[in-house]
């Protein structure tokens, strides 16, 4: 089966006189397909496609929302008189915020838990945004509080992008990822694995691939409470802030996936030159599940970003 791993998705239109002004906006987005080759042995009969979105600018899949989130910002408005952009992250949006921010020349101020990893936060600071990091005791939801607290005690100072309510996340995802996917894999793909942290990517991709890929089957990633697995979030919890723009309806399946299956997948894929992070281990994981289940299909996943994210924690070390 042959897929074409170069395809180019042009830029909207929308967007064109942006790209002119700010080029390097040109790198984020058209991620080359990687083969993911760890089970083929065991199981032949299932291929694994996995999108290098590593291969982003910032380092992660995020950049391709955060662009689109703060190119409708900036058509509207939002960054007129220095107004600065807030919101919160787990550190790879985060990263792609003030990496574009410094493109465009907007101030960025980012609410992080105070655990995210140095490495995250130190290229945060690089670009010359300000984090504001809290309680890591508390959770990621706590930083999603503190932003929306911060974002209604000073209006006037920030512009809140709202990642997790933003429609902008899902639809770049929606027009770019899964656009490539098809683009790449000729529509022949049987199952999709994905993880939720904002839900732009499941709902923006699912709902693409539902449209355009009859019996095609999304399967959700549901990381461990504790330790977890950053950037990803189980949501049983009751107190769980369920992402607004999620749509859950799409979901076929759930896999469980633990920091040691991370670990473990992420250990995997290194030892055969790819080098991605921790929740691209938890998808791997998923992937493995998906396959023994289905003995023969088309498997597409993502890899979310790169392995150096994480010196600093404890994934390379077990």
């Amino acid at each position: 089966m042959a897929f074409n791993t170069r395809a180019h998705i042009p830029v909207e239109e929308r967007y064109a006189e942006y790209h002119a002004r700010f080029p390097a906006l040109g790198l984020i987005g058209n991620t080359r397909m990687v083969e993911v080759t760890c089970f083929r042995e065991e199981l032949p009969g299932v291929r694994v496609l996995a999108k290098a979105e590593y291969a982003n600018p910032g380092g992660s899949l995020k950049d391709r929302p955060v662009r689109r989130m703060m190119l409708e910002a900036l058509i509207a408005g939002e960054f007129q008189g220095g107004r600065a952009l807030l919101d919160s992250s787990s550190g790879n949006a985060g990263i792609a915020y003030a990496m574009i921010g410094a493109m465009m020349g907007v101030p960025v101020s980012i609410v992080i838990p105070g655990n995210a990893s140095r490495e995250r936060k130190l290229r945060i600071r690089a670009h010359g945004a300000t984090l504001i990091e809290t309680d890591p005791i508390e959770g990621y939801d706590e930083a999603l509080r503190e932003c929306h607290r911060i974002a209604d005690a000073r209006p006037d100072e920030f512009f809140h992008c709202d990642q997790y309510g933003n429609d902008n996340n899902w639809l770049a995802h929606y027009h770019t990822t899964a656009a490539e996917i098809l683009e790449q894999t000729g529509g022949r793909i049987t199952h999709f694995v994905t993880g939720i942290g904002t839900g732009g990517t499941l709902t923006g991709v699912g709902r693409r691939l539902k449209k355009e890929v009859p019996g095609v089957e999304i399967v959700q990633i549901v990381p461990e409470d504790f330790p977890g697995i950053e950037g990803l979030k189980p949501l049983e919890a009751p107190g769980d802030i369920i992402p607004a723009i999620l749509d859950q309806s799409l979901v076929d399946r759930k896999v469980r996936a633990s920091s040691d299956d991370s670990a473990r997948m992420c250990a995997l894929m290194s030892r055969q030159g790819v080098f991605a992070g921790q929740s691209s281990g938890a998808y791997l994981q998923g992937v493995y599940e998906t396959a023994k289940r289905i003995g023969d299909g088309v498997i597409v996943t993502i890899l979310n970003d790169i392995g150096e994210r994480y010196m600093s924690t404890a994934l390379w070390e077990r």
